[in-house]
């Protein structure tokens, strides 16, 4: 990644591209998909985050990069495989709706499919704070932000007493 990677400007709620499902990326290592990536990392650096899904600067397709707990990750067409029971409330942040924080419960637990960047199909299993990281991007592309999911989770909050 080179100096002359610009930062791109952030989408946020309300557009009706956080909400929507996106598309697949077919081709993984073109010079386009190859540069959106390095922006993605720098956006997400520049702003402070540790996660950053396309939809959150105005491109539906299936990318993700995360940069969390020492490690980096690009996430291309990635899709949980394996959920566990064990629950997990996290307070988490959004790019896409600056200043708003949510208690969010999410599965302790998971196994991820993805491409990532050169291609390579990968398989890893998360837990904790990584587990959360994942599951908020990933719900990026499927068209689920966090202040959803959390109005969504207000009968199970409640019956956990949380």
């Amino acid at each position: 990644m080179t100096d002359s990677v610009k930062s791109l400007p952030l989408t946020l709620m309300p557009d009706a591209i956080l909400q929507m499902q996106t598309q697949i990326v077919d081709d993984v290592t073109s010079v386009e998909t190859q540069s959106l990536i390095d922006q993605m990392f720098v956006t997400m650096k520049v702003e402070h985050g540790v996660g950053l899904a396309a939809t959150q600067i105005g491109l539906s397709l299936r990318l993700a990069v995360i940069d969390a707990d020492g490690q980096k990750f690009t996430l291309i067409n990635p899709v949980i495989i394996k959920k566990s029971d064990e629950r997990i409330t996290f307070p988490e942040g959004c790019l896409s709706i600056p200043g708003k924080e949510f208690e969010i419960i999410r599965h302790e637990k998971i196994v991820v499919r993805y491409l990532d960047r050169t291609g390579k199909t990968c398989k890893i299993k998360l837990k904790g704070f990584l587990a959360v990281v994942f599951q908020h991007e990933i719900d990026h592309l499927d068209g689920i932000v966090i202040a959803h999911r959390y109005k969504e989770q207000a009968d199970l909050r409640r019956d956990l007493n949380l």
